[in-house]
């Protein structure tokens, strides 16, 4: 156990990601509370509008979709630290603005776009310059370690977050929480001042001038690398459709089951124990994971997701939601270990931060697109469409990927049934 869990933690050894760890888990507890309380604020504020949910939720991404790529091209020219502290302290501002808002009570629906909209711009610098700096942090040998303990961090957060959320909505009010969350989200500015520029790993990076770093080359880079392009295509389409559970959730908990906001927590809960699960599996990986894991990883999400859009009971989803959350973290991070560790030091910026546009710049469309069908399907309907289009999305990238690789699955059904890659000229001499 010692052994596991001395692998399991490696990367703590650093100082700066403890410091970076620590100041994220604070900020993102607080920042799962603030969704949880939004959501219902939102619902309360327009008699339980879907549409108005979907619409409150894009404009969260929308400036991910306009600022992101030039972002990546700022973390491949400055100093990736400085970038963080100055994007957090705009997010801790704004969330002492809106907290002040919703606790005097004066709080409307356009508002609350408003903030959504700031906080979104916030975001998208700070998005892709955080996933691009965690191998600053660690250096590469540790950087599979990293990444998963990054998005373990979230997913205890995501845990901790709603069930803290439920809780004190129910017994406090939305004015508490918010608050709440105001203080946590100054964490990561203090962590990252502390962190020590002269323990950075930058011996790795290539230095690059403001001319050098252009977005179209980040682009052009990745169409040229079928290896990076597979995942970014794949997951863009199961983020756009399947990774509704922001809206779904508490839809399915207001609507469908006729529960409260513990309810909603519950569930949010139930998915983020499984994430959990799914983030820790990761974090004995040493090397690049391969092609198959990753569309392993898909497939087997959009199965659960559309189980879960057919379940008849509260306590059905919540058993069904755990794996799914296990699946939908698991994946996440296969793609981007897959793409992390796959490209050069030069191009990370820009790479991440074209990772970081389709896997949360699909959001607005996919929001709308979720919030339309279950406005007029119900939320179990969007639930269970969006897994078969993620369903979908996965054979076809297994179909490209073989193709491509010249390879062909093969059954195997002793000693112990698995599916394995061989490749089509073995097939032909057999």
């Amino acid at each position: 156990m010692r052994a596991r869990l001395s692998t399991t933690f490696r990367s703590l050894t650093v100082r700066n990601y403890r410091l970076f760890a620590t100041g994220q888990l604070i900020k993102l507890i607080g920042v799962w509370m603030m969704v949880v309380a939004q959501d219902w604020l939102v619902l309360e504020l327009t008699d339980n509008s879907a549409t108005a949910l979907g619409v409150v939720t894009a404009a969260q991404f929308v400036p991910v979709l306009l600022l992101t790529l030039y972002a990546g091209s700022l973390a491949d020219r400055f100093d990736k630290r400085k970038l963080l502290i100055f994007s957090n302290g705009a997010w801790a501002v704004l969330a002492i603005a809106q907290a002040v808002l919703v606790a005097t009570g004066v709080i409307q629906l356009w508002m609350l776009l408003v903030f959504a909209l700031l906080m979104g711009i916030a975001q998208a610098i700070e998005t892709p310059v955080r996933q691009s700096f965690v191998s600053e942090l660690v250096g590469k040998p540790l950087l599979p370690n990293a990444l998963s303990l990054s998005a373990a961090t979230f997913q205890t957060a995501r845990i901790t977050g709603p069930a803290l959320a439920g809780v004190a909505i129910a017994g406090l009010g939305l004015g508490p929480v918010f608050l709440a969350s105001t203080v946590m989200a100054i964490a990561p500015v203090i962590m990252q001042i502390r962190i020590n520029p002269a323990a950075l790993f930058r011996a790795e990076l290539v230095p690059t001038s403001a001319t050098e770093a252009k977005i179209a080359d980040g682009i052009r880079y990745v169409r040229q690398r079928h290896d990076l392009l597979l995942p970014m295509v794949t997951i863009s389409v199961i983020a756009m459709f399947g990774y509704n559970f922001q809206i779904t959730l508490a839809l399915l908990a207001k609507t469908v089951f006729n529960t409260g906001a513990a309810a909603f927590g519950l569930f949010n809960t139930a998915l983020a124990v499984g994430a959990l699960g799914g983030a820790l599996a990761g974090t004995g990986r040493k090397g690049r994971p391969s092609v198959y894991l990753f569309l392993g990883a898909a497939l087997s999400f959009g199965v659960l997701a559309i189980a879960v859009g057919f379940a008849n009971t509260m306590w059905l989803a919540l058993l069904l939601l755990i794996p799914t959350g296990f699946s939908t973290v698991y994946l996440g991070q296969a793609a981007n270990q897959r793409i992390q560790l796959g490209v050069d030091a030069a191009y990370r910026g820009r790479v991440m931060s074209l990772f970081v546009l389709i896997f949360l710049g699909t959001a607005p469309l996919g929001s709308m697109i979720c919030s339309a069908i279950a406005e007029t399907l119900g939320a179990q309907a969007a639930i269970s469409i969006g897994g078969g289009i993620s369903l979908l999305a996965a054979m076809s990238a297994l179909i490209w990927q073989l193709k491509h690789a010249g390879e062909k699955l093969s059954l195997q059904v002793r000693p112990i049934p698995r599916v394995k890659v061989i490749q089509s000229e073995s097939v032909s001499a057999a």
